[in-house]
């Protein structure tokens, strides 16, 4: 079968894609547009007018990382998704929690005040105090990497840059996490599933905002001169 995954450098849904397409072992050529001036062809393919999209030999156009995702899990070996429908419903749960997460994450970066950012701040931390109840270890469900573990990496991805950048507290006392978390970053397909200059880019990106979390980046930056 032929893979043409369409993508945007800094998307985490591309990201999902991109780990699942790496744990599955699947060959696959990849196109980077640029969402702020999208090509004629990608709106005609894609209906909501974001990445990813994959194309299937040429015939098929698959929208949405989760449908995207499942699909490559289901025709190809292996498993990154459990067997049993219960255990898959609950896996499929957790997925959709992480897209939650996403866009409390994006709000965050994106926040204008001070107020506003802290109010997310503590919505993300409860939604990481929920999380490390749950995690099993090494990975989320235990010693096999799953879906689950694809759709929270570009999550943690986040703060590993944003930690390097301001002070956070987010995942302080939260052992489970950040076992979980540091056990993702270094594998292999969350590594390879951006390219080596992701974190400069997304500083620019969020810099170039006039948001909360950008002025505090640009402070801590201009107190190291």
């Amino acid at each position: 079968m032929k893979f043409e995954l369409v993508a945007h450098t800094l998307c985490p849904y591309v990201q999902r894609s991109v780990i699942t397409l790496l744990e599955k072992n699947v060959a696959y050529t990849r196109t980077d547009i640029d969402l702020s001036n999208k090509p004629m062809w990608f709106k005609r393919l894609s209906p909501l007018g974001k990445v990813p999209l994959l194309k299937v030999n040429d015939d098929d156009v698959l929208f949405e990382s989760a449908v995207i995702c499942e699909y490559l899990d289901e025709v190809t070996p292996g498993n990154l998704l459990p067997e049993h429908a219960i255990d898959k419903a609950r896996h499929r749960q957790w997925i959709e929690y992480g897209s939650s997460m996403l866009n409390l994450v994006a709000n965050y970066y994106n926040a204008a005040s001070e107020a506003e950012f802290n109010q997310l701040s503590g919505a993300l931390r409860d939604g990481f105090e929920r999380l490390e109840t749950l995690i099993v270890g090494p990975y989320f469900a235990g010693e096999c990497f799953g879906m689950v573990d694809a759709v929270y990496a570009p999550i943690f991805r986040y703060f590993d840059v944003f930690e390097t950048l301001t002070e956070s507290h987010l995942f302080d006392r939260l052992p489970n996490i950040n076992q979980w978390r540091a056990q993702l970053l270094a594998r292999h397909s969350v590594m390879a599933a951006v390219k080596q200059n992701y974190a400069a880019e997304l500083t620019d990106f969020i810099c170039a905002k006039n948001s909360y979390l950008a002025q505090l980046i640009k402070l801590r930056s201009e107190t190291r001169l």
